[in-house]
């Protein structure tokens, strides 16, 4: 009896010595994935998406690979998603921070842009429910082809840029706006409470680059280099008292910088200084 057991047990091992092994063959994917993450201003938005190829086909048409007025997927496979780190605008309506499913109804000079809150990779499921905006993308067409499906964010500012849809001939552009004044202020707010040199600095810069209070910016800045004065600081220093007519404190000022910057090897603030002392010695 024991011989005929290990007898079946050798039986049974050979076989599945013999028994090919199921594999799975890698291979590249029609559409490929791809993501990508954006910081506008100081939101992150990340979007995951499919990108399907052109491939000599007819795509935004009445009888394209993507008919007008027909709900598109916004991609291919899985639901392309949109994930916004902070409550945004996107074509005018609100959104709160969190990701959401695209799903779009393209037209020849306009597209339905749909925002589902995420649930669910399935984009069909997305259909019969109600989104939680829809807004308008204007369309232009490229003077170019686009191959592959794609989706970008451009213009970037400190408060707004742009949400793209490219394909084909065709870009879908959407305005989106972020609160990054707001956000910024209650940090000033919050640090000069006590603030360090670096702290004075951020906030002069800001203040410069969003044209808030230079008056205010020039005496964060000028603390900043009363503390610590550094080549990059004493630039921005010059360009304020530039921007309020202090041209001559300008001029003294990036003199400062540029002999900074030279002893630091520091071409591209030599550059610069030089630039705008020449200019504001006009």
């Amino acid at each position: 009896m024991r011989n005929l057991i290990t007898q079946v047990l050798a039986l049974v091992f050979c076989i599945g010595l013999s028994t090919p092994v199921a594999a799975q063959i890698a291979a590249p994917a029609p559409s490929p994935s791809a993501e990508f993450t954006q910081t506008v201003g100081l939101t992150d938005v990340t979007v995951s998406y499919s990108r399907p190829g052109k491939k000599d086909r007819t795509i935004f048409a009445n009888d394209g690979l993507v008919r007008y007025g027909e709900v598109w997927r916004t991609g291919a496979n899985q639901a392309t998603q949109i994930t916004f780190g902070d409550d945004v605008q996107v074509g005018g309506a609100s959104l709160e921070a969190g990701t959401y499913a695209i799903l779009t109804k393209p037209m020849a000079t306009s597209w339905e842009v749909m925002f589902f809150p995420f649930e669910t990779g399935n984009w069909g499921s997305y259909v019969e429910k109600t989104p939680a905006a829809t807004v308008k993308a204007d369309v232009t067409k490229l003077n170019r082809t686009v191959e592959s499906f794609t989706i970008n964010i451009d213009a970037l500012a400190n408060e707004s840029a742009v949400l793209q849809f490219m394909w084909d001939k065709t870009l879908a552009s959407l305005p989106l706006e972020v609160n990054t004044d707001e956000k910024v202020m209650a940090s000033i707010n919050r640090v000069m409470e006590g603030p360090s040199a670096n702290d004075y600095f951020a906030a002069a810069s800001y203040y410069l680059s969003a044209g808030k209070d230079l008056k205010q910016a020039h005496t964060w800045v000028k603390k900043a280099n009363a503390e610590n004065p550094q080549f990059w600081t004493l630039r921005t220093q010059s360009l304020i008292e530039a921007e309020l007519g202090m041209t001559k404190e300008a001029i003294a000022t990036a003199k400062k910088s540029l002999s900074m910057a030279k002893e630091a090897g520091n071409m591209d603030y030599v550059r610069m200084n030089e630039a705008s002392i020449a200019e504001w010695q006009k």
